[in-house]
């Protein structure tokens, strides 16, 4: 069983007040959590960005092949890919200037990409969903 990052509600709740959220491997297949997380978000204000490379859009948003493409300001890399992936999409995310958090979803983790992040001054939260969070912290 993974464990999760140690962050209080507190701090979660205040890392979800960040509203530009780039979603990295945002799905257009209906209930995939790559496809409905980011569409909740949507739904309760974020700004979500799609970042997947295979496709131009997803659900009716312009996407980008990479993090450091995106033209507007980025709060949190919201990332849905397999634990081994996490790593190039640090490197990228650390080119694009201002990103201040990476999160890793639910059952993803990778060390090395958490400390990577940590050296270039961003938050990391991992093994948690950002809906579960958000629903749980916000009723």
């Amino acid at each position: 069983m993974m464990s999760t990052d140690s962050h209080s509600p507190s701090e979660i709740r205040e890392i979800l007040r960040m509203k530009n959220v780039a979603v990295v491997g945002m799905s257009n297949t209906d209930g995939k959590p790559a496809n409905f997380v980011p569409k909740y978000l949507m739904e309760n204000g974020y700004n979500v960005i799609p970042v997947n490379p295979t496709t131009t859009e997803v659900l009716g948003r312009k996407s980008y092949a990479s993090v450091s493409e995106i033209p507007d300001d980025v709060d949190i890399v919201d990332v849905f890919r397999r634990s081994e992936d996490v790593p190039p999409v640090v490197d990228d995310a650390i080119k694009k200037k201002g990103i201040k958090v990476i999160w890793m979803q639910s059952g993803i983790y990778n060390e090395d990409a958490e400390r990577k992040a940590k050296e270039n001054g961003m938050d990391v939260i991992y093994n948690r969903c950002m809906k579960v969070e958000h629903s749980m912290l916000n009723d």
